[in-house]
């Protein structure tokens, strides 16, 4: 009887227990070096830009502006949000002058040099200069983080590392052979799963997000058995010791 109690605790305890491998992150450190092949962001649907347009001559370039510059340049992002280009479900914008422009399938930096050329091919202005900005970036992560939500970036793109440090790391229950990346480009939804233990993905399209990618951690076994009818290891173990304590007494 000693040696079945002996045994069963000995099992719990090792069910309970998870190995570096489940645990610690980019265990390859070798490849961490790689080159890292960097795409810019195309411009989505739903996406809201600033452009602004310059020349030597401020005046001339008014007209093309709806945020006009004002002597402290001090505008913030949520105004900016009301008033900048919000891409229609056609992939357009309304530019003033110029009318419907199609920018869902550029980068920003390729509208810039489309409206350039289009400003001065077109005998609209001297020598423009052009700079658009996407400033409605968000990214959602969800599941086994310590602060799930959404969040707001300024940058042109973040790592699929630095979103998941905006919501505070995964917490310990959190799977991290098994992080789920979706993301919708051209109305097309796709699912990746990145394993975080590895860094082989470090070279991969899904480094680097992409605006309205949701990252989902999903929980481990221990937290999955948190919501069963024992619970955790922990509670199993109390549950165990009592039973084997009632043979103990109605065996002797």
């Amino acid at each position: 009887m000693k040696k079945s109690i002996v045994l069963c605790f000995g099992l719990l305890i090792l069910a309970s227990c998870a190995t570096k491998k489940d645990v610690l992150l980019f265990q390859e450190k070798s490849k961490l070096n790689a080159a890292i092949t960097y795409k810019a962001p195309k411009i989505q649907i739903n996406d809201i830009l600033t452009v602004q347009v310059s020349t030597l001559q401020p005046e001339l370039a008014a007209p093309y502006n709806l945020i006009q510059q004002t002597a402290n340049n001090a505008v913030m992002v949520e105004s900016l949000k009301l008033q900048g280009y919000l891409v229609n479900a056609e992939g357009q914008i309304t530019f003033p002058v110029l009318g419907a422009i199609k920018v869902n399938d550029k980068t920003p930096q390729e509208l810039e040099q489309f409206l350039k050329a289009k400003l001065q091919d077109d005998n609209h202005l001297l020598a423009p200069t052009v700079t658009v900005r996407i400033i409605n970036s968000k990214v959602t992560i969800l599941g086994e983080v310590m602060h799930p939500g959404t969040f707001s970036y300024t940058e042109q793109n973040i790592s699929v590392l630095q979103a998941i440090g905006l919501a505070g790391d995964l917490s310990i229950k959190g799977k991290r052979k098994e992080v789920l990346l979706i993301r919708e480009v051209d109305g097309q939804r796709s699912y990746t799963t990145l394993d975080l233990t590895q860094t082989d993905w470090f070279t991969s399209e899904y480094f680097y997000i992409k605006q309205n990618d949701v990252i989902v951690v999903n929980p481990n076994s221990s937290r999955v058995k948190n919501y069963g009818f024992i619970g955790d290891p922990a509670t199993l173990l109390g549950v165990t010791s009592v039973i084997l304590s009632m043979i103990i007494l109605l065996t002797r």
